[in-house]
């Protein structure tokens, strides 16, 4: 049966560099329930390594933990990747860490903590998070798509690191699964704002760095379970499922 599912599917950990350290997998499950959360997906910036430490926090509480990236091109355009299992990510991760030059400078840019299901820090990430990858926004799109995974723009109303920000458009053919809308705009309005970009599924994520974030923007879609297959039906609007912008 189709059924509304609340969906926040941009959210970082203490992975991210920019994030804020108690961003750890329990926390960021129990504020997801209690903004009444169905999915979330765990998008830190080129890497995926808290990815399944959030996935078992959630385990037995009803939250459904989607694996994610985001991942920055050589173009700073920023794009999430989704994907229902860790196999697929794992490969998107190799591939995104063979691109990913230079070391981070935690003083400059902030610590990167892997922290295990326990809110146990296991080690700190060295690579340089924060980069952007040496990637195209053509190549990251159809390394997503080969491994079966969606590809999102990130926050395209931002001027920083947002597709439009950087390039001014969308090019011609890139196969896009949907285009995310910040917490700052409720997606009816961002369809008046962008009447060229009709053809294009929008969602509403947070894109939260600190706990209180969470849940602020919200994507109500109508799936027949939390999956990445669901939700590109929904983007498409085929066989019922579909995004609701109210």
């Amino acid at each position: 049966m189709i059924r509304e599912f609340r969906c926040d599917l941009h959210v970082h950990t203490c992975l991210s560099p920019c994030a804020d350290l108690d961003m750890y997998p329990r926390a960021i499950v129990a504020m997801s329930l209690a903004r009444r959360l169905d999915v979330i997906a765990i998008c830190d910036h080129n890497a995926s390594e808290n990815v399944p430490y959030v996935i078992k926090a959630a385990e037995k509480t009803g939250l459904t933990v989607l694996a994610g990236m985001e991942i920055m091109s050589c173009e700073e355009v920023h794009v999430l990747a989704l994907f229902d299992n860790m196999e697929n990510l794992y490969t998107l991760q190799d591939f995104v860490y063979r691109h990913l030059p230079g070391e981070n400078d935690e003083e400059r840019f902030g610590c990167q903590a892997i922290v295990n299901e326990h809110d146990e820090v296991e080690r700190l990430s060295e690579k340089l998070l924060i980069g952007a990858t040496e990637l195209s926004l053509q190549q990251v799109v159809e390394k997503i798509h080969s491994l079966y995974g969606l590809a999102v723009a990130a926050h395209i109303d931002r001027e920083s690191f947002g597709i439009l920000g950087q390039l001014g458009f969308i090019p011609k053919g890139l196969p896009l699964d949907a285009l995310e809308i910040s917490h700052r705009i409720r997606l009816a309005k961002a369809r008046r704002l962008y009447p060229e970009l009709a053809s294009f599924a929008f969602i509403a994520s947070s894109d939260s760095h600190f706990i209180s974030d969470i849940g602020k923007g919200i994507t109500k879609a109508f799936l027949k379970e939390a999956t990445t297959s669901e939700l590109k039906m929904a983007f498409q609007s085929k066989g019922g499922r579909y995004i609701s912008e109210q």
